[in-house]
């Protein structure tokens, strides 16, 4: 029988609503699964502390090296990516971090393809690159180079001397000298990025954009597993759902948003999801079991790619991913005893 093993950086997986739904969907496929953290690996005995679902509680056990590893989130720290590292290198892991924004930004913009679907992003090294981009597109944002879940995303709009601010949902007006100052402030603490502004919003005002869902089945191939709208409130100008944006469903929201070219927009979304995912992977030597495609759509209709990510978080769906990625780690296990 094989073994799964979800490795995250959480000590106990009672804070990781994931867990629980791997667990019950390997009891249904009859695999066996435990979860455990960094800390947990000893390499000398090969033995894990991990966490197995018995009779509705979590169990900790001494536990073997499992066959397969659903790394669930990133590592942080030195001592984490280092267990990471080791681990890779004996064990196969059912996927690996696309990169920072930049990078994946630089990665699309060398696919033909797709190129067209980029927003323009230039790295931020001097406050001077933002004032730049705001004479040359009057709205931008500006966004953490390796931020996620909308955290720390800036919008800005010139108005003559005067520039408006969004942070979140704080709305503050500033003169260039502290405009400066603020952006001088922010990139000293981690690198950023500019961008225009694309708005996205519906026709109530709501920001919103696309998130195709797409995953590896127990073949080891790509599907579209769900795509929905995330739409945010008016008051902020992205729709992240950690950021108080909610989830909606396609259908009704095509009908209402698209009209008479609602089957025409979910059709080339189900395109473009299809076309991306096995371009974007192929650019790549290792392979990925789920990937997030953030999609806007501008006044035109013109799609624009927001952002792409390897660990598409929703706590709504954790049992739908769970029903397709644990096939997929069976997969890549089988593969690897092959091999």
């Amino acid at each position: 029988m094989i073994t799964v093993g979800m490795l995250h950086s959480k000590k106990h997986p009672s804070k990781v609503k994931k867990a629980f739904a791997w667990a019950a969907v390997a009891k249904m496929e009859g695999v066996n699964f435990y979860y455990f953290s960094p800390r947990n690996v000893n390499f000398k005995t090969k033995v894990i502390s991990g966490y197995v679902y018995e009779q509705g509680e979590w169990i900790q056990k001494d536990l073997l090296f499992p066959d397969v590893i659903y790394n669930a989130c990133a590592m942080k720290t030195d001592e984490e990516i280092d267990v990471y590292t080791k681990l890779s290198d004996i064990i196969p892991f059912t996927s690996h971090s696309v990169g920072n924004k930049m990078s994946v930004y630089r990665r699309i913009s060398k696919m033909p393809e797709f190129e067209d679907y980029l927003i323009p992003s230039i790295r931020v090294e001097q406050p001077d690159i933002v004032l730049n981009a705001l004479t040359k597109y009057k709205k931008v944002m500006i966004k953490p180079v390796s931020g996620s879940q909308g955290r720390g995303i800036w919008f800005i709009e010139q108005d003559g001397e005067q520039f408006h601010k969004i942070v979140d949902t704080e709305k503050t007006t500033t003169n260039r000298k502290q405009l400066i100052s603020d952006l001088q402030d922010v990139i000293s603490e981690q690198a950023y990025l500019v961008q225009p502004y694309i708005s996205c919003r519906t026709k109530d005002g709501n920001p919103y954009d696309f998130r195709l869902h797409v995953q590896k089945d127990g073949e080891g191939k790509w599907m579209i597993s769900l795509i929905y709208p995330r739409i945010g409130t008016k008051d902020r100008v992205t729709s992240n759902i950690s950021r108080g944006g909610s989830m909606g469903v396609l259908r009704s929201f095509l009908e209402r948003e698209f009209g008479d070219e609602r089957r025409n927009m979910r059709q080339t979304l189900e395109k473009f999801a299809d076309r991306f995912t096995n371009e974007f992977e192929s650019t790549f030597d290792v392979k990925f079991d789920e990937l997030g495609i953030d999609i806007g759509v501008d006044e035109n209709n013109k799609l624009w790619i927001f952002e792409v990510n390897w660990r598409p978080g929703n706590d709504e769906i954790v049992f739908e991913v769970a029903k397709n990625l644990l096939p997929y780690a069976v997969y890549v296990a089988k593969q690897n005893k092959t091999t």
